[in-house]
């Protein structure tokens, strides 16, 4: 009954209701309330992920019966599925995006950004140079994605080199991926969604065509038909860089318009330092051989180990002269960092908070100065 709780506990935040079942989390296990400026949810999941607790058979279907009761849309992703941890998944604040591809309709959801509008290079000199973009190339079309767009949007379905792509960006754990959505079979076309919900502070993501839920961090399909067929989508990597960077390597890139070319005006900074003070939502123990928000670029090598490069200490590096290799791997600076094999080919990576990173590749290798 504790994971519960804790469920309950993300919808009723305040009063007395918050008070009843704090106490009632209290008796049951036996803990002392922690006092903290967030809220009650967060430090009682992270407790229950620390103990990895248990539930019992019968709790996705009566987590279903909450959460459906909260907002229906989320009743399908509640399918048979095929590997989901529901004990970790929780509310991320908002809805799911349920608008059809191209749909600009108000929602009470994070809205993806459908075939935006782009510019080349000079058309992009809206954007400071010293600002952050997410780097897409496909083909051999780059594209540029500014990071205060995909802050508003945090998924954005688009075609580059002649292939669809779809890209969430996870604000809370720092990791924007790219995967191609044309090449699922019996889909002509994944259109990626966000879902509302989260797990372990890492966004769940969902395909509006099947309604298949999706891992993120993976591209892995977790329920629905596309989870039974145990898809997993191709990746590509996005490299991180600034604005300025970015088209200095890749002169002929693109950027999105200035507005999306959906005539919206992007604040500079839609967060306002929201994860400052580190994770707002649940985490769990992270591993200590980085902080929990270092920056660091992920990569699997051909034989399957997780290999995660800290962004500063590796930047430094590579600016002094000196190398930045581990496991057969080395990074090289190109408008952003890259992994490169022994034979060198480049291979598929993404930047990220360590907590997620070290999350989903436990036993990871860091590299070190």
């Amino acid at each position: 009954m504790a994971w519960l709780l804790a469920d309950l506990l993300r919808f009723y935040q305040g009063g007395s209701q918050r008070d009843d079942l704090v106490a009632a989390f209290m008796a049951l296990t036996g803990a002392e309330r922690e006092f903290s400026t967030g809220p009650d949810f967060v430090w009682i999941t992270n407790l229950l992920i620390s103990w990895d607790l248990p539930a019992w058979d019968g709790y996705p279907e009566m987590k279903r019966r909450v959460f459906a009761g909260i907002y229906e849309g989320w009743n399908p992703f509640f399918t048979e599925d095929y590997g989901v941890d529901w004990r970790l998944v929780t509310w991320g604040g908002v809805l799911a995006d349920d608008r059809p591809f191209g749909d600009l309709r108000p929602c009470n959801c994070i809205p993806a950004l459908d075939d935006p509008a782009t510019t080349d290079a000079a058309g992009g000199d809206w954007y400071p140079d010293d600002r952050f973009v997410f780097g897409v190339v496909v083909n051999g079309e780059a594209l540029a994605l500014p990071k205060n767009q995909m802050e508003v949007h945090e998924m954005v379905n688009l075609t580059l080199g002649g292939r669809d792509l779809g890209i969430p960006y996870c604000t809370l754990c720092g990791s924007a991926q790219a995967y191609y959505t044309d090449n699922v079979p019996g889909v002509d076309r994944v259109v990626l969604r966000t879902s509302g919900l989260l797990s372990r502070s890492n966004k769940v993501m969902y395909d509006f065509t099947t309604g298949s839920m999706f891992d993120p961090f993976t591209g892995r399909a977790l329920t629905g038909p596309l989870g039974e067929a145990g898809m997993v989508l191709e990746q590509v990597s996005v490299t991180a860089s600034t604005w300025g960077e970015w088209k200095a390597t890749y002169p002929e890139t693109r950027i999105i318009a200035e507005d999306g070319g959906i005539g919206f005006t992007y604040p500079e900074d839609p967060l306002g330092g929201r994860d400052a003070g580190g994770p707002i939502f649940p985490v769990g123990d992270v591993d200590p051989r980085l902080p929990v928000q270092e920056l660091v670029v992920g990569v699997i090598a051909a034989d399957g180990t997780a290999v995660a490069f800290p962004v500063a200490a590796a930047t430094l590096a590579l600016g002094s002269g000196r190398s930045v290799e581990l496991g057969g791997l080395s990074v090289r600076n190109e408008g952003g960092l890259r992994v490169y094999d022994a034979e060198g080919t480049e291979l598929v990576s993404h930047q990220s908070y360590w907590f997620a990173w070290s999350q989903f590749h436990p036993g990871t290798l860091v590299w070190t100065p």
